[in-house]
């Protein structure tokens, strides 16, 4: 079981101005550190079948930075502040890597990797894809490419370019927080997702939320319509989950059916400990 650490909560107290701006260089620079000393790593956890929770349907990878004194950083730590440059393309090129070589390791695997606007035009992310196609070993038939709703609203144009650019190789497409960001139905329907992953601001708790039941049911509806695979995220609790699976969600994720481990495997269901990671 990992034990997570965050960076000292330093952007929320130091205030605006040189401060915020001295910590996020802080958290930048210790990042960068760590990709070069070989210490950012790749964390599974599993993505469970709601008809048959003992079978993954895949694992999604989640990065983490091991610090020097042994302790593993959450991606939310530090992923918010360097996604929008080149760490955080490295970190996309580095996630991309490992997943092509796990997949070609074990052929009962699928996982997902995360991707940022950034990385869908960068020729390196790019240049690995397309060596996997010539390979021909059918690994990225087993790949799912997960992009947040925020980052495919924002840069519409750009991300039906990549998906219908990289769909060609055989890859999958989860549209990651679904419902957390201002959802673009037009857009919705262009990008034709395979998957969508119901946030888990809606899904946590929804058995006794009267207003998170309505939204959850509004988001299943306009996934099934476009024939998508729906995972419900953050799931921790039993009875969220008898509740969901009773709406027709498709598959979990979250600390009931599974936490992320260095290798992907599958906990005993019923994990007490109901702290999110990310």
């Amino acid at each position: 079981m990992e034990k997570l650490i965050q960076f000292p909560n330093m952007l929320s107290s130091i205030g605006d101005g040189a401060g915020r701006l001295e910590a996020r260089a802080r958290v930048r620079f210790n990042v960068a550190q760590a990709l070069v000393q070989g210490r950012v790593a790749f964390h599974y956890q599993p993505v469970v079948r709601a008809a048959n929770t003992r079978f993954p349907a895949f694992y999604e990878m989640l990065a983490r930075v091991r610090m020097p004194n042994g302790q593993l950083l959450a991606a939310g730590s530090f992923l918010p502040m360097v996604a929008d440059g080149e760490i955080g393309r490295a970190i996309d090129r580095l996630a991309l890597a490992t997943a092509l070589r796990e997949l070609a390791r074990d052929p009962g695997l699928r996982l997902s990797v995360n991707i940022s606007p950034l990385s869908m035009g960068d020729e390196e992310w790019l240049a690995l894809l397309a060596a996997a196609a010539r390979g021909g070993s059918g690994v990225l038939g087993r790949l799912i490419i997960e992009i947040t709703e925020d980052a495919a609203i924002g840069h519409a144009d750009q991300t039906i370019d990549f998906m219908n650019h990289v769909r060609r190789t055989g890859c999958a497409f989860a549209l990651d927080d679904f419902g957390a960001g201002a959802t673009g139905f037009r857009h919705f329907r262009d990008f034709r997702f395979d998957l969508v992953k119901i946030d888990g601001a809606f899904t946590q708790g929804v058995q006794r939320s009267p207003d998170s039941q309505v939204l959850v049911e509004c988001l299943m509806t306009a996934a099934r319509h476009f024939e998508m695979v729906t995972v419900a995220e953050r799931v921790e609790a039993p009875a969220d989950a008898d509740w969901l699976r009773a709406r027709g969600v498709d598959c979990f994720q979250g600390y009931l059916f599974g936490r992320p481990a260095a290798r992907p495997e599958m906990p005993a269901e019923g994990d007490k400990d109901s702290r999110a990671a990310g």
